[in-house]
């Protein structure tokens, strides 16, 4: 009888012990996926102080630096100006201090003009990212009549033979009525309009936009092309080509990040199952393509000549990475978070930290081609880490 007892006593103390042991991980676990969003707001909230000292005014913006690592600083119409007003927001939404509220308020407040800008697509960029994080954030009536003008302006480079918004004014020697697939993030604005407004004319817009992009801008393997040129006439396609990508045949790899954010996107919008099977199709490609790194950084181009001697492009892989967080809620492949943790986790590192700018992240890519900011910070690299890193947060 004491010795059953004594194996009894014994039994209970070391299922105490797995118990404690299995807390003890479980509650280290969850703090280090807390302390990898805390550490990188941290650096953000030491990065962004600095940075917004670099400006008396709040009528240029932040894009990256220079070969000398000097801060260049653009113009409202440069369509890259939303993204570090919205960032600013970001960095509110996170820390809930007026501080950053302050300051998103007065860089978003100089963008307003932009609003009757339909010389570009990007007024998506411009407006949504700034105007349109800022009414989420703060219920501002006057950010939302801004946005809902700026989707009254984009709409007007819509054509309903093509089935598109037109993307580039410039260059028509060589085009007539190009398509980038970088559009496809201009939709979320158009789709937020309608339902600001019960206008649907905006909704079928976006959705006409999105399946004509889905015929036309993606091979079978589900990579893309980055412009396809129409005869605005007929709405034939005339060529498929890039512009930033290594070859018309490559696939340039933030290219491939905006359709898969951005099909991800009007899938929440539209419940339309077609977009989400697009999505998951060009996670597919993403993410078990051959040339794609152990640390899920994408070489700017997939198809890139000299791999694994060509730069990565941080950008594209906080696109994906905030991308593949929101994918995960829809798909039935529960996988994607834990790529999304996987990237969002290599960004984090020293290797890809912006330590000698006021940026956030480093080793990004514009334009190779054009040898155009290769392997420097970015805004918009900035503004989806942040992006990433909240929808971490909310996902756990």
């Amino acid at each position: 009888m004491v010795k059953i007892k004594i194996t009894e006593r014994e039994k209970m103390r070391k299922q105490i012990l797995i118990v404690t042991l299995v807390s003890l991980i479980l509650i280290g676990c969850q703090s280090q996926k807390t302390d990898l969003v805390k550490n990188n707001f941290q650096f953000a909230k030491n990065q962004y102080t600095s940075m917004v000292q670099k400006f008396d005014s709040y009528s240029k913006y932040p894009r990256s630096i220079n070969e000398n690592g000097q801060l260049i600083k653009v113009k409202p119409s440069d369509w890259t100006s939303g993204f570090f007003p919205g960032a600013l927001w970001y960095m509110y939404e996170y820390t809930q201090k007026d501080k950053w509220k302050q300051k998103a308020q007065k860089f978003t407040k100089n963008l307003e003009d932009q609003k009757l800008n339909d010389g570009t697509h990007d007024i998506g960029f411009m407006i949504f990212n700034s105007f349109g994080n800022g009414y989420r954030l703060t219920d501002n009536k006057e950010y939302r009549d801004i946005v809902i003008k700026s989707a009254k302006t984009l709409s007007t480079r819509f054509d309903s033979t093509v089935g598109c918004i037109k993307s580039w004014d410039w260059n028509e020697d060589t085009w007539e009525y190009p398509v980038i697939i970088d559009n496809m993030m201009n939709l979320e604005m158009l789709f937020w309009a309608t339902e600001a407004t019960g206008d649907s004319s905006f909704y079928k817009i976006a959705v006409s936009h999105a399946k004509t992009t889905i015929k036309h801008h993606f091979r079978d393997d589900y990579s893309t092309f980055h412009v396809v040129d129409y005869n605005p006439e007929t709405g034939k396609v005339i060529q498929k080509q890039t512009w930033q990508g290594a070859a018309d045949t490559s696939c340039w790899s933030r290219g491939e990040a905006w359709g898969l954010y951005g099909y991800t996107m009007t899938y929440r919008y539209t419940q339309n199952d077609i977009f989400l099977e697009q999505a998951e199709n060009i996670a597919e490609y993403i993410l078990e393509h051959p040339n794609l790194p152990k640390d899920m950084i994408p070489y700017w181009d997939f198809n890139a000549p000299n791999i694994p001697d060509e730069p990565r492009d941080a950008s594209a892989a906080a696109i994906i990475a905030s991308a593949l967080y929101e994918l995960n809620k829809y798909s039935d492949n529960k996988n994607y978070r834990k790529y999304a943790n996987k990237i969002l986790q290599s960004l984090s590192s020293e290797k890809y930290r912006a330590n000698n700018s006021d940026f956030i992240i480093d080793h990004c890519v514009g334009s190779k081609p054009d040898n155009s900011e290769v392997n420097v910070p970015l805004v918009y690299g900035d503004y989806y880490f942040l992006e990433a890193n909240l929808r971490k947060m909310k996902s756990e």
